[in-house]
């Protein structure tokens, strides 16, 4: 998915967008991480948490949370000149998995956002991308007054592959979010580069 444009001098540069998919469980910070680091005004389409809801919307750790995604999440972020990114929050909760398959059509990667009082609400998306051989990154949403837990911790509790990068965050942070980004851009470019040598080796 690319482009090309006249810069300021009239020559041609190539300006390439790449999409990327950030997931997880319920109430991690997907959204929040969207907001942060998009340099638009970012696409919510959220709900009010209802009743009916509390059934099969466990909020326990994350009692304040009043809203719910419910298609996606949009955002855009430049990297660099010419690279662009376009951001898809994915919804977390079971319900809304028949999503997932048309939000990762032409996705480069993924960001799973885990939260360590909740790791296990995190397992279906490390799955979901192992599966379909999405390259991805684990990148943990340090919450205030919890526990810090390192990658390698984080890591063999995931039962990850060999190499699939786990870095630690706040959603929050504009500067923090794009780190994570750009660490997904780069094991994502080396993954596809081993796969394309392996093919023609």
């Amino acid at each position: 998915m690319g482009s090309e444009r006249s810069d300021a001098m009239g020559t041609e540069t190539t300006a390439m967008a790449l999409k990327i998919l950030v997931a997880g469980g319920f109430g991690v910070g997907k959204t929040t991480l969207v907001g942060a680091v998009s340099e638009i005004r970012p696409l919510r389409t959220e709900e009010l948490l209802s009743e009916v809801g509390q059934s099969v919307d466990d909020t326990e750790g994350i009692d304040r949370k009043t809203t719910t995604t419910v298609a996606m999440d949009f955002g855009r972020i430049t990297i660099r000149s010419g690279l662009s990114l376009y951001l898809f929050g994915t919804p977390g909760q079971d319900r809304f998995w028949f999503l997932w398959d048309e939000l990762s059509q032409g996705a480069l990667g993924a960001v799973v956002l885990a939260d360590t009082r909740r790791l296990e609400d995190c397992f279906p998306a490390v799955d979901y991308f192992e599966h379909r051989r999405i390259p991805f990154v684990v990148a943990v949403n340090c919450f205030a007054q919890t526990r810090t837990y390192g990658a390698h911790e984080v890591s063999r509790a995931l039962d990850l592959d060999r190499g699939t990068p786990v870095v630690l965050c706040d959603a929050r942070d504009r500067d923090s979010g794009k780190e994570v980004l750009i660490r997904l851009v780069e094991y994502a470019g080396r993954v596809y580069t081993a796969r394309l040598l392996d093919s023609v080796g």
